[in-house]
């Protein structure tokens, strides 16, 4: 068996920026299209070639002048100028202004020679029945005029190296004629992920051989985009040693910087480090950081090489904390601004591993509108997490815990992120999936009835939304309410001849609930608790006759999925869920869903919004097939 390598002497986060800042990830400049310039890095200095504008011109339409003639000139006592001509723009001028002339000019147009100023025409009249003009206001030389070069001269520096080309640089380059622009290159980013059990989004998938979706390749790819780089996807090599060297020196071959995920920890099968130590230089293994302590820095033949966690919620935190800021500068990007928001701690997290700590937090406004932080950790395997998290609290390795209150800045993920409109935690249900539809911006976690009384409870979530019989005390205020029917999903056509909770517990079917913190969980064990007391028997006895009742899954639909799938004789749901997989449903009862919100701060917009969406759920609830408002029993 080859020998298990252990992690290196962890090297705290500064040498890990630091050996990053060493590689070599700048590519070359390059010459692109002006129509291609758009959000594009100058990398030289840039010169006038000619004058902007090239010839004195009309800031008005008017009258060009000699001022001297107009010397007080007022209302009452006009000065009186021939009128010789008229200049328009885009025409070489006709005519030469002398004293006490005057020539018709729009805006745009070449002054013509003799002229020194522009009169507004709201300041004129025409004299009637001549070719008089009266000015009714007196002019100084230059005035309405802009002259040759005034916008930029012949020979000035026009833009220099590291401007980031908006609008209004194209603007002005196309002003100087320009129609190439030399840029900064995009650093080239390859991206492999390894491990035997990833599977690329669109092929098939085999859970039973524990083979899960490839998260790391888009969301990695997604992140060099917005950092400034090109990301390319290389086939998805396994951890076969040979194939995984010959993928990772294509990319080196190819790239400015290979970026690979998973195969970096300390264990038999992860070979990477072997190759980079053979194939280039490795510069550190190993950071003082979690999540995110396996992470490779070092080179790959002529490119420079950094090896994330496997974990989806590692790997971009390592990502957006030590690799996007090197792909920024190598792309001549500036840090985003307002990447980083205060705010106060909404609970009480403690910790204490002596590591720093980047902490996935999400964000959410009290009654006032001020920023409230809660930690988001599912674990580093949760994909969840990706899109449940906007930011990171760097914890210190000296902090125990964080308070309560206690002021905190997170480093967003995006400088684009807001709090949501509204923050919901609670029972999983089809119907409230499609009311949140019309909130604006919401964000809601489906883990069951208990959690969404405690986030409430603890001031974190706006609402609670809660299923069957509500036990805990919790001081809210309902928004509105609704039922749904809920029994036994079993295979189309009840093979086994399930007729109630008496078959499941009398017959040898095997069954799948969900998990304790769901709410239909309790209506169920409420209901058998009843059929207990109806046969003169300990509610425990049926529990445990029952083949899999602490066989739990999480969502609503996942036990009908299980029976769809053949996999269990029967499950706990909802008749909407059944007649939309085509299963078959045995009824047991009815339970309430309520939504429930934080009194404090039922005035805030999107829970307003909720509490009218609830009010105007007759489409919704019609439409699913059980359900009701909570008024017609």
């Amino acid at each position: 068996m080859p020998e298990r390598k252990e992690f290196r002497d962890l090297a705290p986060p500064e040498e890990a920026h630091d050996a990053i800042a060493s590689l070599d990830l700048t590519p070359g400049a390059e010459m692109v299209p002006l129509a291609e310039a758009r959000g594009r890095v100058l990398a030289d200095r840039l010169d006038a070639d000619l004058d902007v504008p090239g010839f004195d011109r009309a800031s008005v339409d008017g009258y060009a002048v000699q001022a001297a003639d107009t010397f007080g000139a007022d209302e009452a006592d006009p000065a009186r100028l021939e009128l010789i001509g008229e200049v328009h723009a885009g025409e070489v001028p006709e005519v030469t202004v002398g004293p006490g002339e005057c020539a018709e000019i729009s805006t745009g147009a070449v002054v013509p020679d003799g002229a020194d100023a522009v009169v507004m025409v709201e300041r004129t009249d025409r004299a009637s029945g001549s070719d008089g003009v009266l000015v009714r206001t007196s002019v100084a030389p230059s005035d309405r005029i802009m002259f040759a070069g005034a916008d930029v001269a012949a020979g000035e520096r026009a833009l220099g190296p590291g401007t980031r080309i908006t609008a209004r640089e194209i603007g002005l380059l196309s002003a100087l004629g320009v129609d190439e622009v030399p840029v900064r290159g995009r650093p080239t980013v390859g991206i492999v992920s390894t491990g035997d059990e990833l599977v690329r989004p669109g092929d098939s998938l085999e859970s039973e051989a524990g083979q899960i979706y490839d998260v790391n390749s888009y969301t990695v790819a997604a992140g060099v985009a917005e950092a400034g780089g090109d990301p390319e996807l290389y086939p998805h090599a396994g951890d076969d040693r040979e194939e995984m060297e010959r993928v990772l020196r294509e990319a080196a071959d190819e790239c400015d910087l290979v970026l690979s995920s998973g195969s970096t920890s300390a264990s038999a099968v992860d070979v990477i480090y072997r190759v980079i130590e053979e194939r280039g230089e490795l510069l550190l293994h190993g950071v003082a950081v979690k999540p995110g302590k396996p992470m490779l820095i070092g080179t790959l033949d002529d490119s420079a090489y950094i090896g994330l966690p496997g974990y989806p919620v590692s790997a971009l935190t390592i990502f957006r904390t030590f690799v996007a800021p090197a792909i920024r500068r190598a792309a001549g990007e500036p840090e985003p601004a307002g990447a980083t928001v205060a705010g106060e701690m909404a609970v009480e997290e403690r910790y204490a591993e002596g590591r720093l700590r980047y902490m996935p937090a999400g964000l959410v406004t009290d009654r006032d509108g001020d920023t409230l932080v809660y930690p988001v950790d599912k674990g580093s395997g949760a994909t969840t997490s990706l899109v449940e998290a906007d930011g990171v609290v760097a914890v210190d390795p000296d902090t125990e815990y964080l308070s309560e209150g206690e002021t905190v800045d997170v480093r967003l993920f995006s400088p684009e992120v807001r709090p949501p409109s509204l923050f919901g935690v609670g029972e999983d249900d089809p119907a409230l999936a499609r009311l949140l539809d019309r909130v604006d911006r919401p964000r809601y976690l489906g883990q069951g009835s208990r959690p969404g009384l405690r986030r409430v409870r603890d001031g974190v979530a706006d609402v609670a939304v809660t299923s069957g019989p509500q036990t805990d005390r919790v001081d809210t205020e309902e928004l509105g309410a609704w039922r749904r029917e809920w029994g036994l999903v079993v295979p189309e056509g009840n093979p086994s001849d399930v007729a109630g909770l008496d078959s499941l517990v009398d017959d040898d079917l095997a069954f799948v609930n969900r998990t304790t913190d769901s709410g239909l969980r309790t209506s169920l064990s409420n209901a058998l608790a009843a059929l207990a007391d109806e046969r003169g028997v300990d509610r425990h006895d049926l529990v445990d006759a029952v083949d899999g009742f602490d066989r739990a899954v999480r969502a609503h639909e996942s036990p009908a999925r299980r029976v769809l799938a053949g996999k269990a004789d029967a499950g706990l749901g909802l008749r909407a869920t059944a007649e939309k997989l085509g299963l078959g449903f045995v009824p047991v009862g009815t339970e309430t869903v309520r939504v429930l919100a934080v009194p404090e701060r039922v005035d805030k917009p999107g829970v307003q919004r909720l509490r009218e969406a609830v009010a105007e759920s007759g489409d919704i609830l019609d439409a699913l097939p059980g359900y009701a408002r909570s008024d017609k029993g």
